[in-house]
C-alpha cells in the first residue's frame, strides 16, 4: 500500500476539522476518498470543500462495506466511539478515533478486546502528546530526574464555555447524549497526560458539580483527591466557568519539583534529594539548597495532523503510535472514578467497578429532566482548541 485512502465518519466540528486538512492533501500518503454523517445539511458541505471524487454515505455500515476506504477517523458523539471502531476494526479497517475513547469503561474494554483480535493500526486522537513541552515533561519524570514521585496538582480551568456552546446541539451537555460534561468532552486531553506523565492513582475522592455555571445537567466543575501506590498524592481542578483560567501541572519529587505553565517548564532541582535531607539536616530549621532551571524542548507539535501523520505512517511503515487506542481506557477510568464518587458521596478505587459506575449512570440517563433534539446541531469553529 502506497497510499491510505481515509473516510471520515461524523463531519461536524472535530470531523469538519479533520476533513480540511484531508482534503488540502496535508498528510502525506493519505488520501481522502469518502465523508459519511446523518446530517444531509453537514454532509453537503463538507462534500463541497472535499471535491467530486469524494464519495458520500449517509450509514455508517454503507461506508464500511464500500470499496472505498482502508481506514477510516470515528468523530461522532462519544456514546458511538467504541461500537464504531469495533465495527470497523471487525471489517478489517485501520481506526482511528476522536477523543474520549468512550463514555464509560465497560464499553471502552470491549472495544479494546476487538482491538487485540485485529491486526489492524488502531489511534487515538491525543494530539496533545505532539507537542514538545509534553514530551519533555514526561521524558523528565520517566528518566528518574525527578525522583521519587511525592505529589502531583493539575489545575486546568482554561475551558470557559458559554451557555450558547451547550445549546448548540441536541446531545450536548447530556447525560443520554453525550455521557458527561468538563470531563467528557474538554478533559480527556488533561486526564491523558496527567496519567501518561505522572502514572495511575489507585483510589480517588471526587467533588462534581452539575450544572453549577450553566443549564446543564452534567459536571461543569471538578475537584478531585487521588492517592498513588508508592503514598503519593495528587489534585486534579478543572471548570468550564472560570476566565481567566488557568493551564499549569506541578509534580514534585524526591529531587525536587518540576511546573509547566503558560508554554515553560521550570525545575526546581534539590541539590540534596529531600528524603536525605531530612535524615542527615541537623540545624532544625532548613531545607536543600535548590537550582532553577528552565527546561528547554523542541517547539511545534502538529497536534491533531501530527497525529494522523504518526498514525497513516503506522499503517504504511510500522511506525510506533505517539497514542495507542487502547491506552484511552486510562482517562476513561479517571473521569468515570471522578463522577463515581461524586454519586457514592465516598472513596473509590481504580480501576472502577464498571458494572456499578454503568448502573449509576443509567440511572442518570432515566430520570433525566432535559428536553433536547438530539438531532439538533450547529457546527462551531473548533480553531483554538485542543
Amino acid at each position: 500500500m502506497d497510499i491510505v485512502r481515509i473516510g471520515v465518519i461524523g463531519v461536524g466540528n472535530m470531523g469538519g476539522n479533520h476533513v480540511g486538512y484531508l482534503a488540502k492533501g496535508d498528510i502525506p500518503g493519505a488520501k481522502l476518498t469518502a465523508l459519511c454523517d446523518t446530517n444531509a445539511e453537514q454532509l453537503a458541505r463538507m462534500k463541497a470543500l472535499s471535491g467530486e471524487n469524494v464519495a458520500t454515505f449517509e450509514e455508517a455500515d454503507a461506508l464500511m462495506q464500500s470499496d472505498q476506504i482502508d481506514a477510516v477517523i470515528v468523530a461522532t458523539p462519544h456514546y458511538d466511539h467504541p461500537p464504531l471502531a469495533i465495527k470497523a476494526l471487525e471489517r478489517g479497517l485501520h481506526v482511528m478515533i476522536e477523543k474520549p475513547a468512550g463514555v464509560y469503561t465497560r464499553q471502552v474494554r470491549e472495544m479494546n478486546e476487538a482491538a487485540e483480535k485485529s491486526d489492524r493500526v488502531f489511534g487515538l486522537m491525543f494530539n496533545q502528546r505532539t507537542l514538545g513541552q509534553h514530551q519533555k515533561l514526561k521524558e523528565l519524570v520517566g528518566s528518574g530526574e525527578l525522583g521519587e514521585l511525592r505529589r502531583t496538582n493539575y489545575i486546568i480551568t482554561s475551558w470557559f464555555r458559554a451557555q450558547s456552546y451547550y445549546d448548540s446541539g441536541g446531545w450536548r451537555a447530556t447525560w443520554a447524549g453525550e455521557g458527561g460534561g468538563v470531563l467528557a468532552n474538554q478533559c480527556p486531553h488533561n486526564l491523558d497526560l496527567w496519567q501518561w506523565i505522572c502514572g495511575m492513582p489507585v483510589r480517588m475522592r471526587a467533588f462534581c458539580a452539575f450544572g453549577k455555571y450553566h443549564t446543564i445537567e452534567v459536571e461543569d466543575d471538578v475537584t478531585a483527591y487521588v492517592e498513588y501506590e508508592n503514598g503519593a498524592t495528587g489534585v486534579f481542578i478543572t471548570t468550564t466557568g472560570e476566565a481567566p483560567g488557568t493551564n499549569r501541572m506541578e509534580i514534585t519529587g524526591d529531587n525536587g519539583k518540576v511546573v509547566m505553565e503558560e508554554g515553560k517548564i521550570t525545575f526546581w532541582r534539590n541539590r540534596t534529594p529531600a528524603h536525605i535531607f531530612n535524615k542527615e539536616w541537623k540545624g532544625g530549621f532548613g531545607s536543600p539548597e535548590t537550582w532553577k532551571c528552565e527546561i528547554p524542548f523542541k517547539g511545534g507539535g502538529e497536534e491533531h495532523r501530527g497525529i494522523t501523520q504518526n498514525w497513516v505512517q503506522a499503517i504504511l511503515n510500522g511506525t510506533p503510535l505517539l497514542a495507542p487506542a487502547v491506552e484511552g481506557i486510562n482517562g476513561v477510568q479517571l473521569s468515570n472514578a471522578m463522577l463515581l464518587s461524586t454519586w457514592l458521596d465516598d472513596w473509590v478505587d481504580i480501576p472502577v467497578d464498571e458494572d456499578l459506575y454503568y448502573e449509576k449512570l443509567q440511572e442518570r440517563i432515566k430520570h433525566s429532566t432535559v428536553n433536547k433534539d438530539p438531532s439538533e446541531n450547529r457546527t462551531l469553529d473548533v480553531d483554538g482548541t485542543f
